[in-house]
């Protein structure tokens, strides 16, 4: 299924129902006072999150999403049916704008959570409510209001506990399959992730959600690889978990500017990203000797003054500890 993160739609609720201008029609009262049943409400619009959902993929076929209208009032102050109300189901983690203005209208985080986008409008009065003491037959009632129209853009923002960052190839797919269930595409070739994926990871009786999205890549946030697609994704987590790959690499220098480069297309994009939490893991170490290891822990602690963990998805070597670590980062512990 393709993955679909951003999408217009048009939200049109019901019109009201027109109000009824009636007059009583009985046998032997030859002046039947006036009778018009109001109209019924039009249906209102809702978005509702759904757990089900994972993506916008089925608002790609359909754009337009109208409500019911109200029903018109009839003879015997008989009031119209109410139109039944729309509700649109999206993913957790979805936001909705208007697309004229950019006003954010609905920021929905939790299953079965309901916002009220646009209210239908309301029935209109019959005529049996504009009698009084001066005005015994009024030949008049209101028109229902007409509904609303939306111009709607929706963007789904994934919502994980921790997100893996790193340069193509840093073995975030790998490592994401390790410690949960997901079953990412994996390759030896950059831009093996297409689309963010999602995992849950389990630690004793405590539980995460991790996500690993398309690798960045220089000037990423301006636009250039996949990177900008999907660096949204990653605004709503608690915690990075930083991953390089040091198995190719000449010397410490190369190595630390893979590390360099991602952080600075992090602060980019939004300096709130530079701020998260972060877990530095040199990965692929299993490709590389304990001499080569050390020497490049040994550097980026001294560069960096934060502790490093080596890591390698091939031997399982340090994963236990990275799971912990992942859990204490978002305060689980």
């Amino acid at each position: 299924m393709r993955f679909i993160d951003e999408v217009k739609i048009t939200l049109i609720s019901g019109n009201g129902g027109h109000g009824c201008s009636g007059f009583r029609r009985e046998k032997f009262v030859p002046f039947g006072g006036p009778d018009g049943g109001d109209g019924g409400d039009g249906g209102s619009i809702y978005l509702e999150a759904d757990e089900g959902l994972n993506t916008l993929v089925h608002f790609r076929g359909k754009k337009v999403y109208q409500a019911q209208d109200g029903g018109a009032g009839a003879g015997r102050q008989m009031h119209g049916a109410f139109g039944e109300d729309l509700i649109v189901r999206v993913p957790i983690g979805t936001i909705a704008r208007l697309v004229e203005t950019g006003e954010i209208i609905a920021d929905l985080k939790a299953h079965g959570e309901r916002v009220l986008l646009a209210k239908g409008g309301r029935g209109g009065l019959g005529n049996v409510n504009f009698k009084t003491s001066t005005n015994q037959a009024p030949r008049y009632a209101q028109d229902g209001e007409e509904g609303k129209t939306l111009e709607v853009e929706l963007e789904l923002k994934l919502l994980a506990d921790i997100a893996l960052v790193g340069l193509p190839n840093a073995g975030k797919s790998t490592l994401i399959s390790i410690i949960s269930s997901a079953k990412p595409k994996i390759a030896d070739y950059p831009f093996t992730t297409l689309e963010p994926n999602l995992g849950v990871v389990k630690v004793g009786d405590k539980s995460f959600v991790v996500a690993d999205v398309p690798g960045l890549i220089e000037n990423a946030s301006e636009g250039k690889g996949l990177g900008i697609k999907f660096l949204k994704h990653i605004e709503r987590t608690e915690a990075f978990v930083h991953l390089v790959d040091c198995s190719w690499c000449l010397d410490e220098f190369e190595a630390i500017e893979q590390y360099v480069t991602v952080r600075e297309e992090l602060l980019k994009y939004s300096e709130a990203l530079g701020n998260k939490k972060e877990i530095i893991c040199l990965t692929k170490i299993d490709a590389m000797t304990e001499e080569e290891i050390q020497k490049f822990q040994d550097f980026f602690e001294s560069q960096l003054d934060k502790k490093v963990l080596p890591i390698s998805g091939v031997s399982g070597r340090n994963i236990d500890n990275l799971k912990v670590l992942m859990l204490k980062s978002i305060g689980r512990e």
